[in-house]
């Protein structure tokens, strides 16, 4: 009875209880003969896809791929190497997910089977989209629509425009969007979940990369709701990292690692962005831990090598490098990214251009309106303003902070102590005592000048006794407070150094410039 259990739990949009019931079945294994075996793995590889146990899905995958061969069955065959195709891309595997595409295609190419044959091209749209290479994604693409709509089928119709769509869109032409609305509008006509939580992923991708950040939020509520309901774990991750991309845009730090925290951990498409806004906001807080969680998001970025990865994660690591004072690392983070992105006209090389103008390497003007474009340009006021509109409360304080008047930095200043963003206030406050402006508001960090983690100055004081490796007993007698309230600051000192240990939170602490003797 399990495979029929985990036939009615799909259809009811249970897939968590799917998977459960098919992996309970492939413990018999025995029970079965090739084709129904094959036919399960593929079952449980797409109902782990769909829960976002990537792993699972590859393994399961994997295997049934291997019994088709063995079954002379070319139509089976030719469907479960573009499943697999998927399976890996949302793996993070790109040159696997190449290779079983180019695969699938072949073999359905000869298998005389239209709608699995426009599935194929579809996927192999997709694959060159998120690639960059837009005009092959068309055309790919193009067949593949021809062919759906032959077919009459809604769910690959979807699917194809959503790719010539994304590709079209993210090539510059007003035709994409339109293509992906329609994409959109067949897949929950058809009541097809996957494809219309793909669409919906794509347009909010699509408008945060062009600021269009209200237009994103009409679409990013239904969405997740839809993701929700219909329990596709992977795509409602995948949403709520876009979420988080927009909360951190609009300086809703908190909200913002809020929503990234349920992607660090998942499959590498959501893991990559999810990463890459934690590190930023460590980044532009100035707390420690920042830089490992960018090293995981570009190894992430370069096992796809995908613009829409590695820009935004070079981006950061440029920030970062530039916030420390490491104008050679900013240059390291954002060259090459840069000329990929300036060679295919990719709205990532605005920031990364913008960061290596700041390192002292100006980026070639091409006449851009874009506000990163425009700082780099040096017209830090109407990118102000541009800041100011999109709702962008950061990068508009950094773009007056470009100005030359002390009052303009003065009220930059105001919006970075706000958001609690210590390190570029810091770069502000030296800009203006270099401007001769002797009276500079300490503002709420002054405190904690030498203190990047926000310690208040009791934990400064309980941190450094650490670093002398007393236990809580002799902290407490030394403070003279009692050991409970001792506990309970260290305990916040773990959490604020991210450290597990005390003695990684002393390690920690002289990491971000704090001696156990209070000089900094």
């Amino acid at each position: 009875y399990g495979p029929r259990a985990a036939r009615d739990a799909a259809r009811a949009g249970a897939h968590r209880e799917a998977a459960a019931h098919l992996r309970l079945v492939l413990g018999a294994v025995e029970r079965y003969g090739p084709a129904e075996l094959a036919d399960l793995l593929e079952q449980y590889a797409v109902e782990s896809y769909t829960i976002g146990d990537s792993d699972a899905a590859v393994t399961a995958q994997r295997e049934a791929v291997e019994l088709r061969r063995g079954l002379g069955e070319p139509r089976a065959l030719g469907a479960d190497l573009r499943w697999l195709s998927r399976i890996h891309w949302w793996a993070g595997d790109a040159t696997a997910a190449e290779t079983a595409a180019r695969e699938a295609l072949a073999v359905l190419e000869r298998a005389g089977d239209e709608r699995l044959l426009a599935l194929a091209l579809s996927n192999t749209a997709q694959l060159r989209m998120l690639s960059d290479a837009y005009a092959q994604a068309v055309a790919y693409g193009e067949r593949a629509i021809a062919l759906a709509r032959r077919a009459g089928d809604p769910a690959i119709l979807a699917h194809a425009l959503n790719n010539v769509g994304s590709a079209r869109w993210r090539d510059g032409d007003p035709l994409g969007q339109r293509q992906l609305e329609e994409s959109l509008a067949v897949a929950l006509d058809a009541g097809e979940v996957e494809h219309a939580c793909r669409a919906y992923a794509n347009i909010v991708w699509s408008l945060l990369d062009e600021l269009r950040f209200t237009e994103a939020d009409r679409h990013l509520a239904p969405a997740i709701d839809l993701a929700d309901r219909a329990e596709h774990l992977g795509f409602l991750t995948y949403l709520h990292v876009e979420l988080a991309l927009r909360k951190f845009a609009a300086g809703d730090w908190a909200e913002a690692e809020r929503y990234a925290r349920l992607g660090a951990d998942v499959f590498p498409p959501a893991r990559c962005p999810a990463l890459t806004v934690l590190a930023r906001i460590r980044a532009r807080r100035g707390e420690p831990g920042g830089g490992e969680l960018l090293d995981q998001a570009w190894r992430i970025a370069v096992g796809t090598d995908e613009l829409q990865r590695l820009g935004p994660v070079a981006s950061a690591r440029a920030e970062a490098a530039w916030l420390r004072g490491d104008r050679t690392g900013v240059l390291a983070a954002a060259e090459r990214v840069h000329e990929r992105a300036r060679r295919l006209a990719a709205p990532q090389r605005y920031e990364l251009g913008y960061w290596l103008t700041r390192a002292g390497r100006p980026a070639p003007a091409d006449g851009a309106t874009h506000p990163y474009a425009l700082q780099a340009a040096g017209q830090w006021d109407k990118a102000a303003e541009l800041w100011h509109t999109a709702g962008c409360p950061y990068e508009e304080a950094a773009a007056l902070a470009q100005s030359p008047d002390p009052a303009v930095k003065l009220s930059a200043l105001t919006t970075l102590d706000a958001l609690g963003a210590a390190p570029l206030a810091r770069l502000v406050r030296a800009e203006l005592r270099q401007l001769g402006i002797r009276r500079v508001p300490r503002g709420p960090y002054a405190a904690a000048r030498g203190n990047p983690a926000g310690l208040t100055d009791r934990q400064l004081q309980v941190v450094r006794l650490l670093m002398h490796g007393l236990t809580n007993a002799e902290i407490a007698a030394r403070l003279v407070v009692s050991v409970r309230t001792v506990d309970n600051h260290v305990r916040a000192v773990l959490e604020k150094l991210d450290a597990p240990t005390r003695r990684r939170a002393a390690q920690r602490a002289a990491e971000i410039g704090l001696t156990a003797t209070g000089e900094t």
